[in-house]
């Protein structure tokens, strides 16, 4: 996980204002500034250099602030995750909040693909998604789960849920032609009914799919 960076040096020590440096200006403004940038225009705009640009600051400040670009998308990942983690979690019956807070794991990947991508390529996907499994966790435990039988309810969930992620956010232009699914599945010869080999053609509704199929290993986790 990523660590939170503290400066040496007390707030009272800090630099007064100077060249390249905007008065009131800290941590937590470079942070949000940066996932702005990051959901405005994907992860590939986040640099340093880029950042103090917005900011209106020197490229150093905001080293200052914040450390290496490791640590600031560390910082990036899990404040956009524990805004995802703090949506309400809808429903009254224990099954239906459980599903609630499963479905927050996946909708809030897909709607928020930038973030998702950045944390794939600087390998915190465990950070982006931690918050949310704590939230799924609370609801699990509120359900009457605890120890082996919520750890592997998470872990179930986190099946389902990387695995829809895998199928919706992979890109169809990048796969040849000739080895995408539906071409593959119209052109084999596999001795199956015509109707299956349609279906099989078309692009699958993955939100339909996951829910489903979320719904039914929440049902078989927590108790009706």
């Amino acid at each position: 996980m990523g660590k939170t960076v503290t400066s040496s040096a007390p707030r009272s020590a800090r630099p007064a204002t100077s060249a390249g440096r905007r008065t009131g200006l800290d941590r937590d403004d470079v942070v949000a500034a940066a996932l702005d940038l990051v959901v405005r225009e994907g992860a590939a705009a986040l640099s340093m250099r880029r950042l103090a640009t917005l900011l209106g600051v020197g490229t150093p400040t905001v080293y200052w602030h914040v450390g290496s670009r490791d640590e600031l998308v560390a910082e990036v990942v899990r404040l956009q995750s524990e805004r995802l983690a703090a949506q309400p979690v809808r429903g009254t019956r224990p099954r239906d909040r459980v599903l609630s807070a499963a479905q927050h794991l996946y909708r809030g990947a897909i709607e928020h693909r930038a973030i998702t991508s950045l944390a794939h390529q600087t390998g915190t996907t465990s950070l982006f998604l931690h918050p949310l499994e704590a939230a799924l966790v609370v609801e699990l435990e509120g359900a009457g789960l605890e120890g082996d039988a919520c750890a592997e309810a998470v872990r179930s969930i986190l099946v389902v849920v990387t695995g829809a992620l895998v199928l919706a956010l992979r890109d169809p232009e990048r796969v040849p032609e000739p080895y995408r699914p539906a071409v593959l599945w119209a052109g084999s010869d596999d001795a199956i009914a015509p109707t299956t080999r349609a279906a099989l053609c078309t692009d699958p509704d993955l939100d339909h799919v996951t829910a489903a199929t979320l719904r039914t290993v929440v049902d078989h986790h927590v108790p009706a």
